[in-house]
This record gives C-alpha cells, sequence and structure tokens, in this order.
C-alpha cells in the first residue's frame, strides 16, 4: 500500500501518529508538502498543496496511489479532490469546504437548528439587528485565533475593525452568543457507518476571548446531544473518515460551534487513543484505505470508569520563558500515567495573543477517576513549572 499524505507545517499529530500508524501498517509513504524540512526520514516531496492540480500531478508522476489523505485542516477539499481523481476512498470535498466555512456550514445547518448568524464580507459594516452579545470570528479561522465576545455595538465595532486591520480580505462571521456548557464529539465513519469514539467537556479561559484551556473525557453523550449532532454532520455532509465536532448546551438545546473536519488536536488525539483503547491513527488510515469500520474491532474503551483529561499550560504574560519542564513519556504513579508535550522552549520570546498560540505545553493523564487524575497534573504543575520573566 502507498500512501500519499498531504501536510504542511509538522504537527504532533502527524510525526508520532499518523506516520507511526503508516509504518505500522507496513505502507510506503510519501509526504506531499511546502515544508519538506519539517519530516526528516519520509520521503517528501515538495508540493503547494494548497493546489489540488499540483497534488494530483506530484502523484501521477510518481508512483500509483492507494491512499491519498490529510489531517491538516486548511488541506481536507484539495486532498478529497485528489483522492477522488485517482478513483480512491474520499470525503466529499463539498462537506470539506463546508466544515471549513463557519458561513457556510450556518446555512447547511438552518434546517437542523436555529442560530442567529450574520455573514461580513470584506468592506462591509456591521449587522443591524442581531441581539447582543455577539462572536465575531473569520469565517476560515483556526485555533482561536480572532475570536471575540462583543457585549454591545461598540464592542463588536472595535473588535471587527481589530480583525480586519490582521486579515483585510478575510470573510468575518458574527453570531449570537451561544451560551452553555462545552462539548466535543469525536466520530468515525466509512461512508455508510458512522462510530461514536467519544468526546470531552471543554473548560475555557476568561472571556472575552475563547481558548481552551482543559479537556475532560465524556465518553457517552446523553442521547439528545448524539441525535442533534448526527443531525448536523448529516447536514453539512460528513460521513467518511474522522471528524472533530464543538457544541454547546443551550437551554434551548445543543448547538452547533463549528466542525473540523479532521481528527481532534493538541495532544488529545493520543489521550482519546489511550482511552478508547485502540491504534485510532491505523483506525483512520485503513478507512480511507477502503475498509469497513467493522473490520477494526472495537478497541478496549474505558466503559470501567476511567477517566482522562488534557491541560494546555497556557502563558499568563508576555516574556521571555527562563525555565520549562522536559519532556515526558508515561510516567506512571498512582495508578495515573502522564504525559508533558513542551510546546515551546527556554529562550523563546512570549508575546500573548489569547488564542491556542499562547500554550506553552500540554499535559495529559489517564487514571482510575478524576480525583487522581487532577492530583497528578496538579502535582505535575507544582513540580515543574514554566517560568516566563
Amino acid at each position: 500500500m502507498r500512501l500519499y499524505l498531504t501536510a504542511l507545517n509538522p504537527t504532533d499529530s502527524v510525526l508520532g501518529g499518523f506516520l507511526p500508524a503508516a509504518a505500522s501498517l507496513g505502507w510506503d509513504v510519501t509526504v506531499l508538502t511546502d515544508q519538506p524540512d519539517g519530516y526528516p526520514g519520509q520521503e517528501v516531496i515538495e508540493t503547494n498543496v494548497r493546489d489540488t492540480r499540483a497534488v494530483i500531478d506530484a502523484i501521477a508522476g510518481h508512483h500509483w496511489p492507494d491512499v491519498v489523505f490529510s489531517n491538516s485542516d486548511h488541506l481536507q477539499a484539495e486532498t478529497a479532490l485528489a483522492a477522488g481523481y485517482f478513483g480512491l476512498p474520499a470525503k466529499d470535498w463539498r462537506a470539506c469546504v463546508t466544515a471549513k466555512n463557519k458561513a457556510l456550514m450556518r446555512r447547511r445547518l438552518a434546517p437542523v437548528e436555529s442560530v442567529r448568524s450574520v455573514r461580513l464580507p470584506p468592506g462591509t459594516g456591521l449587522p443591524p439587528a442581531l441581539p447582543y452579545p455577539v462572536v465575531v470570528k473569520p469565517a476560515a479561522g483556526v485555533a482561536s485565533e480572532d475570536v471575540m465576545l462583543a457585549a454591545d455595538a461598540g464592542e463588536l465595532t472595535v473588535a471587527v475593525a481589530g480583525i480586519r486591520s490582521r486579515r483585510p480580505d478575510d470573510v468575518l462571521v458574527v453570531e449570537e452568543f451561544l451560551d452553555g456548557p462545552l462539548y466535543t464529539l469525536e466520530t468515525l465513519g466509512d461512508g455508510r457507518t458512522t462510530r461514536v469514539l467519544g468526546g470531552f467537556r471543554t473548560t475555557l479561559g476568561p472571556l472575552p476571548h475563547f481558548v481552551e484551556e482543559r479537556l475532560d473525557w465524556h465518553p457517552e453523550p446523553p442521547e439528545e446531544h448524539l441525535r442533534h449532532v448526527t443531525a448536523a454532520l448529516d447536514a453539512v455532509g460528513v460521513g467518511f473518515g474522522v471528524c472533530h465536532t464543538e457544541y454547546v448546551v443551550t437551554r434551548d438545546g445543543p448547538r452547533i460551534i463549528e466542525t473540523n473536519y479532521r481528527l481532534i488536536g493538541d495532544n488529545c488525539d493520543f489521550l482519546l487513543a489511550d482511552l478508547i483503547g485502540a491504534p485510532l491513527f491505523a483506525w483512520i488510515l485503513r478507512v480511507h484505505a477502503g475498509e469497513p469500520l467493522d473490520a477494526l474491532g472495537t478497541g478496549t474503551p474505558a466503559s470501567d470508569g476511567r477517566f482522562g483529561a488534557a491541560v494546555s499550560l497556557v502563558a499568563g504574560a508576555s516574556g521571555v520563558i527562563t525555565a520549562a519542564p522536559a519532556d515526558m513519556s508515561a510516567v506512571a504513579a498512582d495508578g495515573v500515567r502522564l504525559w508533558h508535550r513542551p510546546l515551546r522552549a527556554v529562550g523563546d520570546r512570549i508575546e500573548l495573543t489569547h488564542t491556542n498560540r499562547d500554550y506553552l505545553g500540554v499535559v495529559r493523564a489517564t487514571g482510575p477517576d478524576r480525583l487522581s487524575v487532577d492530583a497528578a497534573i496538579e502535582s505535575f504543575r507544582k513540580l515543574h513549572p514554566w517560568v516566563i520573566a
């Protein structure tokens, strides 16, 4: 089997997840990327991966593909079109475009849920009649970048002006603030059936920003949540491959925040694999090779009360990192396994952005219950602080 994996900057999900999974399957791998120095030890073809025609041409000039796949937020539609060109299993490119564009997503979800939302193309003024508070965000944004809560028209004016100073050509979305607890649902489909892998309860940092600070395992969402999210994914066209969906449980029921047509990130993908007891990255690749879900096995899901959490260590101030904990892999104590993945290094200068770019590192842990996991994470943070001066 030959896998062509399209990618931009190297990520933990690719370097520590999908590439080792492909090796475990015995597949030949070629990475197509515009950042070839980021994938040492791999066969790499430098390619303009944002251009479907370039991706197709690079593959056609090399070896015949068996799988064409990407986990990048930015390359789903291009990769799906390239896979389709070669007659391979692929996501519906229209669903990829819809999932990536929050304005298109809101339009597709209108029959499923009511969320007041206005699209703001470049150069347009403020929306006239949305009830405050509202959230403004780029239609195709990632990592909580330029996502802001505005309590009134004055705050919205300032927020829009600030975003447009940085993104003058981007379409923005302004929508009603969905108040309530935030959850995720992780799914994997083979185009015929969809398997719910589990989900997380998300804790955000202080408003008006929307920085994800912690995700706690929430393996069995209520049936009402499942029905709503499933209907939303059907409306968007998501049915093949892995998807990470975020939703809020409002007083009127669940409402979708966004559909990310890729695997959950920020090291929660590794946490998810641990908690469901399955070779998750290999499962996803095998689905893209045309295998049905029922051929994958079931794993050993954490239905016995086992708990897991991922905590993002967020910089509290701008400055230079003067001390940082090292990378830690599966340190075990008192029934808890803990990992620490540093994302920055001593000497790095931090300028606060109030986005996921402010992460210093990620701690993830699994254990018999929440109490023991929380204790292990808190102990780690006290013994191994990040210091910014």
